[in-house]
């Protein structure tokens, strides 16, 4: 075993024997994320760098703590990609980052987040092929591999995805990347909310090269990318006004990073995960990816009302930013039915019987 991974293990066996409680951290970047961080620090940014990296097989193996941006860059110079565009958040200014922090490979693993392109695309769950983790008793584990296709017992690296770090602690993960689009161009249209869903869901019906799309204040905007036969085709068929490049680019990071002026202030903000073909709600200043699919809310409409405009839609609603106060009151998270809580209860007690790991970070109760 490597020399620090066995420090780790000795220090969380140590916790468990002890009934004390960990709070892992990489670069700092989603401290925001979920509930309020507790227990002592578990620093993971020391152990840093890409294990292995194999281009024509589409897979790179990095430790938990390599920067993310340390990462796409060694992929772009491949000219290959994470297509599901994790966001980063490490921007002082805007979410409260202490100076020189940033996103790491295994918080993007743990928060689960992904980006604009998702919803065309894949979530980061759909690209992890395989993890080395820590359990809540202090043993190594490995589960899944290096291969696209790896299919042997429960898709344990999967459930590391979006889990806050409360299963386990992540120190390597294996990732499926894609190679970059050959063409990129973004398109502009001037609609209404309405009118916008419908346009999305019809257009996610074709065979377009579909690969972003915000509405927002009347304007909806899409990107297109593949290849250059294809996004000249679509043009042609979809209309619009085209973007020039640098402008585009700036906008999609804006939504990746959510520096766009819309997520700016302390106004809660909600994040409405629902069916693309969910009408228009009017519940407030909104912005709109994934197709209509997710719905970023500002403002303090209420935990109970937001939960259950979701619910009925057949969602669900977190409160992705707010107070500690508020957090604390509503939970960041739509409470689990009994039946999805009682796995999730299963899942904690075999990985991390102890509850050593992330302790509130997910649901108070574990």
């Amino acid at each position: 075993m490597d020399a620090v991974l066995k420090e780790w293990a000795d220090r969380v066996r140590d916790a468990a024997e002890r009934q004390g409680k960990l709070r892992i951290r990489g670069g700092g970047s989603k401290d925001f994320y979920g509930g309020a961080p507790a227990g002592e620090t578990f620093d993971t940014a020391g152990f840093r760098g890409i294990v292995a990296y194999e281009p024509t097989e589409l897979v790179v193996v990095a430790r938990a703590g390599t920067p993310l941006a340390e990462l796409e860059a060694a992929l772009a110079e491949q000219g290959q990609c994470l297509p599901f565009e994790p966001p980063h958040f490490g921007y002082p200014a805007v979410l409260g980052a202490t100076a020189g922090s940033g996103a790491t490979v295994g918080g993007m693993v743990a928060a689960g987040l992904s980006g604009p392109r998702r919803a065309t695309v894949g979530a980061v769950r759909d690209y992890v092929l395989g993890v080395r983790l820590i359990d809540g008793r202090g043993e190594l584990l490995a589960f899944g591999g290096q291969v696209m296709k790896n299919v042997a017992g429960y898709d344990v690296p999967r459930l590391m995805a979006g889990s806050l770090g409360t299963l386990g602690l992540i120190a390597e993960v294996s990732l499926k990347v894609l190679p970059l689009p050959v063409a990129v161009r973004t398109l502009r249209f001037s609609i209404d909310e309405a009118t916008a869903l419908s346009r999305l869901n019809e257009w996610g019906g074709r065979p377009l090269p579909l690969a972003a799309s915000v509405w927002h204040e009347g304007a909806l905007t899409v990107r297109l990318a593949g290849a250059r036969a294809a996004i000249e085709a679509a043009q042609a068929a979809l209309g619009g006004e085209v973007v020039a490049d640098d402008v585009a680019a700036a906008f999609w990071q804006s939504v990746r990073e959510q520096t766009h002026p819309f997520f700016a202030g302390s106004e809660p903000l909600w994040r409405l995960s629902l069916a693309s073909t969910t009408p228009p709600m009017g519940l407030g200043p909104q912005l709109i990816e994934w197709g209509g699919a997710l719905r970023w809310l500002r403002g303090d409409q209420g935990a109970e009302r937001m939960r259950a405009v979701a619910a009925q839609a057949g969602g669900h609603a977190t409160l992705f930013r707010g107070s500690e106060a508020l957090k604390a009151a509503a939970g960041a998270f739509q409470p689990l039915p009994p039946a999805l809580l009682q796995i999730h209860r299963r899942l904690k007690a075999a990985f991390d019987p102890q509850g050593v790991f992330n302790p509130g970070r997910m649901y108070p109760d574990f």
